[in-house]
């Protein structure tokens, strides 16, 4: 019985790694200087093949973007743009941004926040402190 769920554990923590790896950046992850420095971009870079977290990370992004900052969503100042990795049109804004793989990014002007490992650890277990982060860091960007 030990030996069944050892490989049961095993089994999920190998889908679970799998879904969220990333490769190493490129030596140039920097944002270009002459990007907007009003607009606040959060980005969801996926691949075509997605699991039920990844998913989950885009829908709670999306919402609760949509949910704290109702007045910038509708004025265009923040915008959610959830991004094909193997769609070839993406393949320029992938290069411009350093994108490694499966990532979620908050751009202003040549300021660049990962939160890619947050949102796999919290969007689908605790999406409340998941909110509580994309908050924060929003509203950082906010007072820059």
């Amino acid at each position: 019985m030990k030996v069944n769920k050892l490989s049961q554990i095993l089994l999920l923590a190998i889908f679970f790694s799998g879904c969220s790896a990333r490769p190493a950046p490129d030596a140039d992850s920097s944002v270009p200087a002459n990007a907007s420095t009003d607009l606040i971009e959060v980005y969801y870079f996926h691949f075509t093949v997605r699991c039920v977290t990844c998913l989950n990370l885009e829908e709670k992004t999306k919402e609760f973007i949509e949910e704290l900052y109702p007045g910038q969503v509708k004025a265009g100042l923040i915008t959610f743009k959830s991004l094909n990795l193997d769609d070839e049109a993406t393949k320029p804004l992938v290069k411009r941004l350093g994108v490694p793989g499966q990532s979620l990014l908050i751009v202003k002007g040549d300021k660049k926040i990962d939160l890619t490992t947050e949102g796999f650890l919290y969007a689908m277990v605790k999406p409340e402190k998941f909110k509580e982060i994309i908050n924060e860091n929003i509203d950082r960007l906010l007072t820059e």
